[in-house]
This record gives structure tokens, C-alpha cells and sequence, in this order.
């Protein structure tokens, strides 16, 4: 069996104030697949995402990766086959430079220096950081950031890679950026994200969670072509699903598109503007 499959199983998680988080989710993620995880603020994403690798422990149910159930004695060996890269990088660099974060992960294995050497050379280069490997992180910018730290969990060559998260904070073109880097990542893929747009284009499957529960398991297109489910959910569709906000004759104008602009007005909605 691939150890590239994750299957959870009945997962409840209840925080020490009695917050429960998640309620009997179950789901099974085969190898290769681009799966996201959405759901409004307290749907419990992040919850989930953290059992994965065993940072946090479930209340009840079960997880597997690949062949082994996650168990305190299983934990080394999935910890190296799930990378998990958090909402907030700075949670995962705090080394003097880039090159000792992305290197932490190979020396604690007990890596040869060479091969740590050639595994964070890799790494660097994969997320298209190389020139940064001798400055101190936190001169780094928010997109350099987001970088490094899915290259510190790219060097444990994982097999599973879980984002929480990856576009929150970042510009355009970084957020293309690193669209294009997820895009070549060619294992399994689990993404959570307020981004739909890029879970659009990322992600061929989607598990919309609500309260704590799976609302929905499917293609991500029909989920998001399930408006009554959206709205339970308290989700929107992606904008490059919401239509023309200009052109659309269902929509309600723009306060530019007001009485008072000139018929002929050079507006860039009037004559040039591109869906």
C-alpha cells in the first residue's frame, strides 16, 4: 500500500476548555491527489490539519498514513513522511540563517553533512530561494518567508505535503509564485485556504468543512456550484466564479457605473475591460 495515503477515521478533538473542534470526520486522500480542506473562520481546518503529523492528539478516532495508524511510536516515521508548513512561517524559522532552518530538519536525522548540504541546495532551489541561504530570516520578506519554510520541510524529502493556509498575507506576485511551486509539486497535496481562487485552480477535490463536521466531499467545481451549500457553510464562491461585477446584467452597478460618468467615458469598464 502507498504511503502517500491518509485516511482519518471518526477524528473528535475537543480542546482542554471543552471547545470541540472536530466532530466524527472521516476521509480518505489517495496518492497524487490536490485536495483542499475549506470552511469559515471555526470550521475547524487548522484542528485537523495539526493531527496529521501528531501535533496535536485526536480525542477519539484514528489516522493512518499509508500502513501505519499515528501512535506515538509511529510518529518519527510520519513526521518525515507528512510535511506540514504552517499559516505562519515564522512559527518554523528561527535559526541564525536560511541555510541552518532548511538544513535542522536532515542534520536531526543524522544526515551526513554532504547530504545535507546537497538536500538543502535542492530545497533552496525547488522554491526558488537560493540567493537567500546565508541571510537571517527575519530580514526576509513575507513571500520569502512562505518560501523557506515549505523548502525546510521539502529537505525531509516528504511524500505528503499539508499547507495551512499558504497565500494568507502574501502580494500578487508572490501568491503566483507560489501557486506555480505547489503546481510542481507532484505527491499528495492537502491545502487549506480562504483563497478559493487558488483552491480552484489548485485542487481538483474539496471537503468543505462546517461546525466541526464534513459538509461535502467532491470535485471542487461542484462544490462550488452548490450555492445552498455555500451558504450554509458560510462561503462565497470563488470571484473568478462570481461573474463580470460590470458587465453581468444581474448585478447591481458599481458606484463608478453611477448617473453622473458620461456615457462615452474613457472608464477602463467602458470599452477595454477584460474578463
Amino acid at each position: 500500500m502507498s504511503h502517500h495515503i491518509v485516511e482519518v477515521k471518526n477524528l473528535c478533538h475537543v480542546y482542554p476548555d471543552d471547545t470541540v473542534a472536530l466532530r466524527e470526520v472521516s476521509f480518505l486522500i489517495h496518492h497524487g491527489e490536490s485536495v483542499a480542506i475549506i470552511g469559515a473562520n471555526g470550521a475547524g481546518k487548522s484542528t485537523l490539519l495539526l493531527h496529521l503529523n501528531g501535533y496535536l492528539t485526536a480525542t477519539s478516532g484514528d489516522i493512518r498514513i499509508g500502513d501505519a495508524m499515528l501512535a506515538k511510536a509511529t510518529l518519527p516515521e510520519i513526521r518525515r513522511t507528512v510535511g506540514m508548513v504552517f499559516q505562519d512561517p515564522d512559527d518554523q524559522l528561527f535559526m541564525p540563517t536560511v541555510f541552518d532552518d532548511v538544513a535542522f530538519g536532515p542534520m536531526n536525522l543524522g544526515l551526513a553533512a554532504e547530504e545535507v548540504e546537497i538536500r538543502v541546495a535542492d530545497a533552496l532551489e525547488r522554491v526558488d530561494a537560493s540567493a537567500l541561504r546565508d541571510k537571517p530570516p527575519y530580514h526576509l520578506s513575507g513571500g520569502e518567508k512562505k518560501r523557506v519554510a515549505i523548502a525546510t520541510v521539502l529537505s525531509m524529502l516528504p511524500e505528503i505535503l499539508v499547507l495551512d493556509e499558504p497565500t494568507n498575507g502574501l502580494d500578487p506576485h508572490a501568491r503566483r509564485q507560489l501557486i506555480a511551486l505547489l503546481q510542481a509539486f507532484h505527491h499528495t497535496r492537502i491545502v487549506t485556504s480562504h483563497d478559493l481562487d487558488m483552491v480552484l485552480e489548485l485542487c481538483e477535490r474539496t471537503i468543505v468543512l462546517h461546525d466541526g463536521r464534513v459538509m461535502a466531499d467532491g470535485p471542487t467545481l461542484k462544490i462550488f456550484q452548490d450555492d445552498e451549500l455555500l451558504k450554509t457553510c458560510r462561503l462565497e464562491k470563488p470571484f473568478a466564479m462570481q461573474g463580470c461585477p460590470i458587465c453581468s446584467p444581474d448585478k447591481k452597478p458599481l458606484p463608478s457605473q453611477s448617473p453622473l460618468v458620461p456615457p462615452h467615458s474613457s472608464k477602463p469598464h467602458d470599452h477595454d475591460h477584460k474578463h
